[in-house]
This record gives structure tokens, C-alpha cells and sequence, in this order.
């Protein structure tokens, strides 16, 4: 009798699936790193624009700068932008959660005339896992950042 010699031997299966899980093994790290690498970046962007809104909102309807994270948000009933519902950010954003980071926005005291004329922004990762460093910003518009703790307005500066 003639025996089939179709398909793979046991060994050669085991040999296969070897050797995946060795490219997963060198694969994997790397994928979180790049995507550590990307949530950072994109909360540095974050950072910008929630800055940039602030003067924008300050310029715009001369009463300083906000008093909430969500004056900057849209309307949600879709009217027009107002001074508690400017629409300089994306509503994500507006939620103080993006890109596995955690927004806080502290405004400053207010002055005689009811201004604001300070605020900061901490940005905190959510898990390790999205990201390792805390950023900060304020007013001044520079970027601030700490790789082991919340970072504040005398950390050093990022660069670029």
C-alpha cells in the first residue's frame, strides 16, 4: 500500500508557530512604544490647540479667558458659537479625555472686573500603557513636561 504524503508533519507545524510567536515577541513591544509614542503627540497637539482656543476665546469676546473647559466646546443644539459655547474645539477634546490622557483645565482667579486672566492645562496619562509623560501649560503658551509626575509650571520645557 501506498502511503499520502499530503500536508505537514507535527514538527514542521511546531516549527511554524515557533517562530511567529518570536516575531510577536519582537513585534509587540515595538507596537506599544509607537503607540505611546503617538498618544504623546497627540496630546502635545491637544495642548496647542487648547491654547490657541484660549486666546482665541479671549480675543474673540473680550471677557478673558474661560471659566470652563466647556466654553469652548460647540454648541450642542447646533446654535451659534457664543461665550459659553464658543466651538474652538472638537467635542472629544471638550470631554477632558483624548488619546489616553486626561485634561484638566485650572482657571486663575478672577479680577475686580470678573476676567480671568490666567488658566494652566495638565495633561495626565490614563494607564502606563498610553502614555508615560504628564504635560502642562498655560498662559504663557510653553509646554511643560515630567516623565514621574504630574508635571507643573517648573518643569522643563519641550522641545520643538
Amino acid at each position: 500500500m501506498k502511503k499520502s504524503t499530503k500536508g505537514f508533519s507535527l514538527i514542521e507545524l511546531l516549527i511554524v508557530v515557533a517562530i511567529i510567536l518570536i516575531i510577536a515577541a519582537i513585534a509587540i513591544p515595538n507596537l506599544l512604544r509607537s503607540r505611546i509614542a503617538a498618544n504623546q503627540a497627540s496630546t502635545v497637539g491637544s495642548l496647542r490647540t487648547l491654547n490657541t482656543s484660549e486666546v482665541t476665546y479671549s480675543s474673540t469676546y473680550n471677557v478673558g479667558f474661560t471659566y470652563s473647559l466647556s466654553y469652548l466646546a460647540p454648541d450642542p443644539t447646533g446654535n451659534a458659537p457664543n461665550s459659553t459655547a464658543a466651538g474652538l474645539i472638537d467635542s472629544v477634546l471638550a470631554t477632558g479625555t483624548k488619546s489616553g490622557y486626561s485634561f484638566t483645565y485650572t482657571p486663575g482667579a478672577s479680577d475686580s472686573s470678573g476676567r480671568i486672566n490666567t488658566y494652566a492645562f495638565t495633561a495626565v496619562p490614563i494607564t502606563t500603557n498610553t502614555g508615560t509623560n504628564y504635560y502642562y501649560t498655560d498662559q504663557s503658551g510653553v509646554i511643560r513636561q515630567n516623565s514621574t509626575v504630574t508635571a507643573t509650571s517648573t518643569d522643563s520645557p519641550i522641545a520643538g
